[in-house]
């Protein structure tokens, strides 16, 4: 089905899709082999650009908030982030199209067991700058001390180097840190469900966001993303429910 010239040009006022994608998350997006990126998310946007009937054009970047700044000042057209509310100022967001756990690593000897012994007095949490475990842990800790860091592999450098501290991050990445680095385990449960969804700028328009929306759950429906996942090897996350509150 041929999309509205307007809402094309919604999307892609340049002609091309710009779609912003983040390699600080593997669960969404690699560098393959060939040095290109790869992923959910690349194909995800690749998808869209084939819909609209317009060339796709990647830009990518290595944190969520690059991501957001990209998509939030316009220099890209669309980007994947999780939802937040601060991000949604000035970014509309789709239904969640994957849910990822976010949670703890921390060394065997510390004496933390459970999820909510990590919020106490003394402890630090190390976690990326403006990730959406940033902006969760902001609101939800109340005696622990964040400390915000560049990126993904930044919070294993600077956790390993402080005893006092515990790294927050996706259960999948930090769960690959305890196999490759003896004495560390993952904490058993969750401090977020990470609601993985799409977003365009909310100055192209309610067409543009009702659009992509539309778009996510056809993508949900027909398995385009759990084949996705399957294509790329990537195990932990789960495809969103039909219809999934944003």
């Amino acid at each position: 089905m041929q999309t509205a010239p307007e809402l094309v040009t919604a999307f892609a006022p340049t002609g091309t899709l710009r779609v912003a994608i983040n390699l600080g998350n593997p669960i969404l997006a690699n560098q393959g082999a060939d040095g290109q990126a790869c992923g959910v998310s690349v194909d995800l946007g690749r998808a869209l650009s084939e819909q609209l009937g317009v060339a796709c054009e990647l830009h990518i970047v290595e944190t969520a908030g690059q991501s957001v700044d990209l998509v939030s000042d316009e220099t890209a057209d669309i980007g994947f982030f999780a939802i937040d509310p601060i991000r949604g100022a000035k970014i509309a967001f789709t239904a969640p199209y994957l849910l990822i756990e976010g949670t703890y690593l921390v060394r065997d000897a510390d004496p933390i067991r459970d999820l909510e012994q990590v919020d106490r007095p003394g402890k630090r949490i190390v976690v990326g700058k403006a990730s959406a475990y940033d902006l969760f842990l902001t609101r939800a800790i109340t005696q622990a001390e964040l400390v915000r860091v560049a990126n993904a592999q930044a919070v294993i450098e600077t956790f390993m180097t402080d005893s006092t501290a515990v790294a927050a991050g996706v259960r999948q990445v930090l769960e690959a840190d305890a196999r490759r680095v003896p004495g560390l385990r993952v904490l058993e449960g969750r401090f977020m469900t990470i609601r993985q969804a799409i977003g365009v700028p909310k100055s192209r328009g309610v067409d543009a966001a009702a659009h992509l929306a539309r778009f996510v759950e056809a993508r949900k429906a027909d398995g385009f993303v759990a084949a996705a996942l399957k294509r790329h090897g990537i195990e932990g996350a789960s495809v969103a429910s039909a219809g999934a509150p944003d």
